[in-house]
């Protein structure tokens, strides 16, 4: 069934999937690049740092000779001449240690940026268990990272070490050079090595991070189902976007029913087109559009309007001209001035005439 489900996973994941990921703390991360950036760094450090260091051990170990006779070696002594031995070690190689814990941290930062996954703090149980070990132990993902782990080592070390052995070829008469010689002899050999693993690595941490990149997005890969049902969580169900669309528009339209007995004035196609306009001269700079409609909507229009005496006016032109270009609740265009103007001044006037007329007024 897992094969059958891997197999149906065939589209790209999503942003939204790839994000959800990262917060989990899955991301691509190649540790063979982290290697790449230690040994690198660590080569740099050592031919920057080297010389020093030869030099605060040469005159460590120069000091010390020389002093050998003012030392007694008793059960007493012997401990505090161990602890200045590692407090001097130590103080020397704190710093070469010092930036290759700085590389491996930038190492990792710069694959995958800061990541803060709380679910990765979460005891998992699952993961002691001994069956779901020894599954791990021997899954095809484990074969092949020892048998990658296996062909790194032996090529990292045929060629490090093939660069090496030229240098030693008077290892024999090493005995016989000062400290300060056998120093230099150490560094040229460590720097040889170095170089050697810092070609091989290269090529492995462009590989793998090749590889870390492309098995990630795959194990990543969505079936159009998931696809599907993403969607429909992160656009909501076309169905209830649909029926919310209804709604709002159906309260939309109620609100502007119950705005047109508020209106001065109903202008119309005449069948067609419906607009309705209220004006307060002491309130309003200019007429606003409180409701408007088409064919249907606009019948009922016309019908609220003559159930609450609101004059109707048929002016083809100007209904379809607010219609298109004015949106509810907006005030009119100046270019409609003039032609409102009119026709509301030429409603005002019939209302002083006819003031105990009623029903509505149609023109």
């Amino acid at each position: 069934m897992a094969d059958e489900d891997d197999s149906q996973k065939t589209e790209e994941p999503s942003e939204r999937k790839l994000t959800k990921a990262r917060s989990k703390g899955q991301v691509s991360s190649s540790q063979e690049v982290k290697s790449w950036s230690v040994l690198f760094g660590g080569a740099m450090s050592l031919a920057i740092l080297a010389p020093w260091m030869m030099e605060r051990v040469t005159l460590y170990i120069v000091g010390f000779i020389e002093n050998a006779h003012a030392v007694t070696l008793t059960v007493d002594v012997l401990p505090l001449v161990l602890s200045d031995v590692l407090l001097e070690t130590g103080i020397t190689l704190a710093p070469f240690f010092g930036v290759l814990v700085l590389l491996a941290i930038v190492a990792n930062l710069s694959q995958t940026g800061l990541i803060v996954a709380p679910s990765k703090l979460k005891p998992d149980f699952g993961k002691i268990s001994p069956l779901k070990g020894l599954k791990r132990m021997f899954s095809l993902r484990s074969v092949v990272e020892f048998l990658k782990g296996v062909i790194k080592l032996t090529v990292l070390g045929t060629v490090a070490f093939g660069m090496a052995i030229p240098l030693m070829s008077d290892i024999e008469l090493i005995a016989d050079f000062d400290v300060m010689s056998v120093l230099d002899r150490l560094y040229v050999v460590a720097i040889a090595i170095f170089t050697g693993a810092i070609i091989v690595m290269t090529v492995v941490a462009i590989l793998d991070f090749i590889y870390q990149k492309f098995d990630f997005m795959k194990s990543m890969r969505m079936s159009r189902q998931e696809l599907k049902d993403e969607h429909k969580d992160t656009e909501g169900d076309p169905q209830i976007k649909a029926r919310i669309r209804r709604l709002r528009a159906e309260r939309a339209q109620q609100r502007m029913m119950a705005a047109v007995p508020k209106a001065d004035v109903v202008i119309t196609n005449p069948t067609h087109f419906a607009v309705a306009l209220e004006y307060k001269m002491e309130e309003m700079s200019a007429p606003r559009l409180v409701a408007k409609g088409v064919d249907s909507l606009a019948f009922r229009i016309r019908e609220v309007a003559e159930e609450n005496k609101v004059p109707i006016v048929e002016n083809p032109p100007l209904a379809r001209a607010l219609y298109a270009s004015v949106e509810l609740d907006e005030e009119i265009p100046v270019e409609h001035y003039q032609a409102v103007a009119e026709v509301i001044g030429y409603v005002m006037g019939l209302k002083d005439k006819n003031a105990g007329r009623t029903g509505p007024t149609r023109h």
